[in-house]
């Protein structure tokens, strides 16, 4: 199982890398997919709206369950990964195999940067999933 050290996690199992300026990608991390098993469905519709930190932002639908995907922090939503999404490349599986590659679920735009030194690092993380 992988825990990449650049990334910051949330006890909901999501991880944020932040970009260039306030720009981030969440996702949700290995541990995480593995539980949920194959993933057959992601769906986020709040594209273009500003999220609260642990706001729902979308659902992750597995053979044999659904999840509520958090934001880890509070930004704006800016983007759906388009080969999540069913009206473009429609291959949510690419978050079991690459859940911190191409797996990435949302880029965000982060209104209040200090709010992700209150994350887990991943020695914190793999604590929790331990």
């Amino acid at each position: 199982m992988e825990f990449p050290s650049q990334l910051k996690y949330t006890e909901e199992h999501e991880w944020i890398r932040l970009e260039e300026g306030n720009i981030a990608y969440v996702g949700i991390t290995d541990f995480a997919q593995s539980e949920l098993d194959e993933l057959v469905y992601i769906e986020v519709e709040t594209v273009g709206e500003s999220l609260g930190k642990d706001d729902v932002f979308g659902t992750v639908e597995a053979v044999k369950t659904t999840s509520d995907l958090f934001m880890p922090v509070s930004g704006k939503i800016l983007e759906f990964n388009p080969k999540l999404d069913e009206n473009e490349g429609d291959d949510p599986t690419l978050v079991n195999k690459d859940p911190y590659g191409d797996g990435w679920i949302v880029k965000i735009e982060l209104s209040d940067p200090s709010e992700v030194e209150g994350l887990m690092d991943v020695e914190a993380y793999k604590q929790l999933v331990a």
